[in-house]
């Protein structure tokens, strides 16, 4: 017999019964049920039941091990009997009598309770992560990674791309993030960037005529942690394609998100096709560029209705109304707590009306309406009786984050809003350019790489706030899952580009020297893309936070309180990279 054990922990059947077995595994519970031990013995494949009678070594031995010790057991398969099945376990029917016990490793007390979610913080979960990870949820997560990992690359493949590996010590870019920088030892006062992206080396092995290229990439970026993104590193599956169009990009991807969202993703709904939004009208009818589309209520710009007004909340105001049907009749509680709920965000208020049985409207704003502005508002609106109207108004930007908001919270109030679904888009027509609000300078709004909807021509003879770009994200229930764009492949395109941003050819051609230098060597047109694998898994795993889904993330302020990083460096140590630090001055 093997040394640890003959079957898993999770393999054992009613077939079994009569079979001599060794199992080894973590003691995850134990219940003394009228002198009889019982144990809940637990690896990575599942639990299996152990028996010990009084007055047996096993059970001597047994009783004096604390939880999580990690123990080999040898014993014989017996039926539990119908009355004694656990129809939750597939080993439920059976349990194992025990004979003979081996400690392989005594464990320590526990600093929290492993085979229960007891509430405990997540910093003291990520100081003990190798035992947060033994917790049912995070074992199902991080498997759950795992397997949609392997479906990626399978597919991919299937696909008819080729995973090819790219740099991780490479050299520092402007793509908007902080780099990580590493120092170099043999090149005194240089310094290494680790890749907030393969983003240039995809594009060179697109000009070096490889076609279809992905990979599983780690990608660092020093930024602030938030729900949906975790600091310092994370993965994503990265895509590049040559002589392709924006819709030839679209279709394997749409195919594999499909695909892995109806093989992962629990008999949840996938929407197909995925519908194509362009910005501008995804910020006015949901006031965002990444729409959560199980709500199934739209925002409504409104701004000329009131254009000239004697109503000073909504006059000269860029306002934007959400129509949401069948909630009339709800009490004051509903609007209050609605309005509550844009004051939280930012909001002074939230204005609001009801839609009496004759079409009259009535609430607090009521009686500031014309009746050319009741008449319009109901033709434009659709209103009927039973609906309300809830009404936003100031800066454009200001009123699409807070009503798209409202949106989404109104729509799971309301009951419009889909639960069980994947409801995916493509955000499509992305502006090139954007105005700085302070400066007024004319800057990148999204992706500088990416190739002008229009070409040069577009670029010469358009207000550069007019330019559209061949940009676009992928969305699923609010969260953005990659952006991707088709390239500028054009040098002179490029240039011409960076120029209109304030960037002078001296500058673009120091700064993006070994691309620019490849591009005039016959690049093709290619574009890509770059899913997050971490915001998918999240998804899947139904969980509100990305760290839940990465076996070992660091904590919001980019800590690993499991190892202790970032650590400091002895003077030995600074010296051999030459080095010399300087720590910023108490406040």
């Amino acid at each position: 017999m093997h040394r640890y054990r003959s079957h898993t922990c999770g393999e054992l059947r009613a077939s079994d019964v009569g079979t001599d077995v060794r199992l080894s595994g973590w003691l995850h519970n134990r219940r003394d049920l009228g002198g009889i031990l019982f144990i809940d013995l637990r690896d990575h494949y599942g639990i299996t039941q152990l028996v010990a009678r009084p007055g047996t070594a096993a059970y001597e031995a047994l009783d004096k091990m604390s939880k999580e010790s990690t123990v080999r057991v040898d014993g014989k398969v017996v039926s539990r009997g119908a009355e004694n099945v656990n129809a939750d376990l597939p080993t439920g029917e059976v349990e194992v009598e025990v004979g003979e016990v081996e400690l392989l490793g005594a464990a320590a007390p526990l600093p929290f309770t492993i085979n229960a979610e007891d509430g405990v913080n997540e910093e003291r979960r990520l100081e003990y992560r190798f035992l947060d990870l033994r917790r049912e949820r995070m074992h199902r997560n991080i498997m759950l990674r795992t397997a949609v990992i392997s479906a990626i690359r399978h597919k991919m493949t299937a696909l008819g791309f080729n995973e090819m590996a790219t740099p991780i010590l490479t050299a520092t870019s402007p793509e908007g993030a902080r780099d990580f920088v590493v120092p170099s030892r043999l090149n005194p006062g240089r310094f290494y960037a680790l890749p907030q992206a393969p983003q240039q080396f995809k594009q060179l092995l697109m000009i070096s005529g490889f076609d279809r290229y992905f990979q599983i990439a780690p990608c660092f970026r020093d930024e602030d942690a938030r729900a949906d993104r975790s600091p310092g590193e994370f993965y994503q599956l990265d895509v590049e394609m040559s002589f392709v169009e924006q819709e030839d990009v679209f279709q394997p991807i749409e195919k594999l998100m499909t695909e892995l969202f109806t093989e992962f993703g629990g008999g949840r709904e996938v929407t197909s096709p995925f519908p194509r939004i362009p910005f501008r009208e995804s910020m006015l009818k949901y006031g965002s560029d990444k729409p959560d589309l199980r709500a199934k209520l739209e925002l409504v710009d409104i701004t000329d209705v009131f254009e000239g007004s004697d109503f000073k909340a909504f006059a000269g105001k860029h306002v934007r109304a959400l129509p949401v049907p069948d909630v009339a009749a709800q009490p004051r509680k509903f609007f209050d707590q609605l309005g509550q709920f844009a004051v939280d965000l930012g909001a002074q208020g939230l204005a609001w009306v009801r839609v009496a049985e004759d079409g009259s409207l009535t609430g607090p704003i009521a009686k500031f309406l014309t009746e050319e502005n009741v008449a319009e508002l109901t033709k434009r609106l659709g209103l009927a009786a039973g609906h309300a109207v809830f009404f936003g108004a100031g800066e454009f930007d200001e009123v699409s984050k807070i009503m798209g908001a409202v949106r989404v919270e109104a729509a799971k109030r309301a009951g419009h809003f889909e639960e069980g679904v994947f409801r995916f888009c493509w955000i499509v027509d992305f502006p090139m350019y954007e105005k700085d609000e302070e400066t007024g300078r004319i800057d990148f709004s999204h992706n500088p790489f990416s190739m002008p909807q229009g070409g040069m021509d577009a670029l010469e003879n358009q207000d550069p706030l007019d330019i559209l770009a061949w940009q676009y994200d992928i969305v699923c229930n609010g969260v953005e899952l990659s952006s991707g764009a088709i390239r500028n492949h054009e040098p002179e395109i490029m240039l011409k580009a960076f120029e209109i941003a304030g960037y002078d050819a001296e500058t673009v051609e120091r700064e993006f020297a070994g691309m620019l230098r490849a591009l005039r060597f016959g690049a093709p047109p290619h574009g890509g893309i770059a899913p997050g694998v971490d915001r998918i898994v999240m998804l899947l795993a139904d969980e509100p936070n990305i760290r839940e889904t990465i076996a070992f993330p660091l904590n919001g302020n980019a800590q690993d309180l499991m190892m202790g990083a970032p650590t400091e460096l002895d003077e030995a140590r600074l010296r051999e990279l030459h080095i010399s630090v300087r720590k910023p001055q108490p406040k």
